[in-house]
């Protein structure tokens, strides 16, 4: 029986899904050989990619923009990224492999995404982060934009969010006339080192990103910052918020982690059409 909830396009998107990742258990997508090339990665890692563009979109955590990407298995200087496209329609076919400059291994291939060096950046800064979600969430760009009061974590599903997210101000050394885009390896520098050490950090007016050591829980960060962020802002509306402290943040956030295949099962059935 068909399934009403998706589109003729979402439908043909994820039988092409299906049959790539069948043909990547195989034999892996067509990266290129010899050159810079770390090879294909794991089928499974490939699965979990064109997944997590899935969930992100049924989600609401990404439209027709935003985008993630996972570290490569087989070499940390490498990542997979799709071209540029909605991610609610990225199949295997569409994941190129990108150095740690931003840059395909394919030279000449599908048009990259403009802001590629938010991962390459963040990879390059961070040996321990296996995949960047970046996201223009509508939820989290309002905490973006005002300084009274951090996104914080409220409640324990959140608790990634430790003592807050910190905000990058593209202004900052890079003057009042930009497009607000991190198209370039300094600004995708300059975000990454605002990130530091934190899970997420928000870019002021234009979104976030969201880091994990594996593809599964970047997602689970993301989307969780986007429900922290709408508890948030109506909580405020209440009057004092009580946060989560650094304490309680950094005993619940692993345990959350541990169990992220609990919510990865679901979303991905349903983002999927299983």
């Amino acid at each position: 029986m068909m399934d009403d909830r998706f589109t003729d396009q979402q439908r043909l998107a994820r039988r092409q899904v299906l049959a790539g990742l069948a043909t990547a258990a195989v034999a892996g997508p067509a990266f290129a050989q010899g050159r810079a090339s770390a090879g294909p990665a794991s089928p499974q890692l490939i699965s979990d990619l064109v997944g997590a563009n899935h969930i992100l979109a049924d989600q609401g955590v990404v439209d027709g923009f935003g985008h993630v990407s996972a570290r490569h298995d087989k070499n940390p200087e490498r990542f997979l990224l799709s071209r540029s496209m909605a991610p609610g329609l990225v199949t295997p076919a569409d994941l190129l492999e990108h150095d740690l400059d931003g840059e395909p291994v394919i030279p000449g291939g599908p048009m990259p995404y403009l802001e590629r060096s938010i991962h390459a950046e963040i990879y390059r800064a961070r040996p321990d982060v296996m995949s960047v979600v970046h996201s223009h969430s509508p939820g989290v760009i309002a905490f973006s934009i005002t300084k009274q009061s951090p996104l914080r974590p409220t409640y324990h599903m959140g608790s990634f969010l430790g003592a807050g997210a910190p905000v990058f101000e593209i202004r900052e050394g890079f003057g009042n006339d930009t497009d607000m885009l991190i198209r370039t390896p300094a600004l995708g520098k300059a975000l990454a080192a605002k990130l530091g050490k934190h899970t997420v950090a928000l870019i002021r007016g234009h979104g976030f990103v969201a880091v994990g050591d594996n593809v599964r829980t970047a997602v689970m960060h993301a989307v969780y910052t986007e429900v922290n962020a709408r508890i948030q802002a109506e909580a405020m509306k209440m009057g004092p918020v009580t946060y989560l402290n650094e304490a309680e943040a950094a005993k619940i956030s692993p345990q959350n982690d541990g169990l992220v295949n609990k919510n990865w099962d679901l979303w991905y059935a349903k983002a999927m059409g299983k």
